[in-house]
């Protein structure tokens, strides 16, 4: 907690949370970026469950939609270090901030499970309308938790369960 204390009144992070621009301008790009994000990963998760682009080979459905999410987790992830660093002592007490980062590391390891085993053997269900069972959960958690991500992003604004 000192070296967050510390954090928050560095002149960086003060003029983050007392600019009357910076600070709604990070936050649009935060939101924007997880836009992109969600939407390209959502496009790749439903695929995935069978619910949508059924005709569309899932390397294709990854090929042409994870460059985009990449890029827009980037400018997320940046983003969401700068609202991070503009109050850091207020987002380390908040519930809904760390079931957030709880998920956001589940979702990465979910990921990583897929394209390191699931995804490696796509030739062979490639082209199936509906992926094997370990793709289809694969994509439905994916789904789930984001979902949740969003939810306890959102809630972060409440201070219902304040420490």
């Amino acid at each position: 907690m000192t070296f967050l204390q510390w954090l928050e009144n560095t002149p960086g992070s003060v003029y983050i949370r007392e600019s009357l621009m910076f600070y709604p301008l990070v936050e649009t790009a935060h939101v924007l970026a997880l836009c992109l994000f969600l939407g390209m990963i959502a496009l790749l998760d439903l695929r995935l469950v069978g619910a949508g682009l059924r005709t569309v080979p899932v390397s294709q459905v990854a090929a042409r939609f994870l460059p985009l999410g990449l890029a827009g987790f980037a400018v997320m992830a940046i983003s969401g270090l700068l609202l991070f660093y503009s109050g850091p002592v207020k987002a380390a007490n908040n519930i809904f901030f760390q079931v957030k980062m709880a998920l956001i590391l589940l979702t990465g390891l979910n990921a990583l499970l897929f394209h390191f085993t699931i995804y490696k053997r796509v030739a062979g269900w490639d082209l199936a309308p509906s992926p094997p069972l370990r793709a289809k959960l694969a994509g439905a958690l994916s789904l789930v938790l984001w979902c949740g991500v969003v939810i306890c992003g959102r809630m972060q604004a409440y201070n219902w369960f304040q420490h």
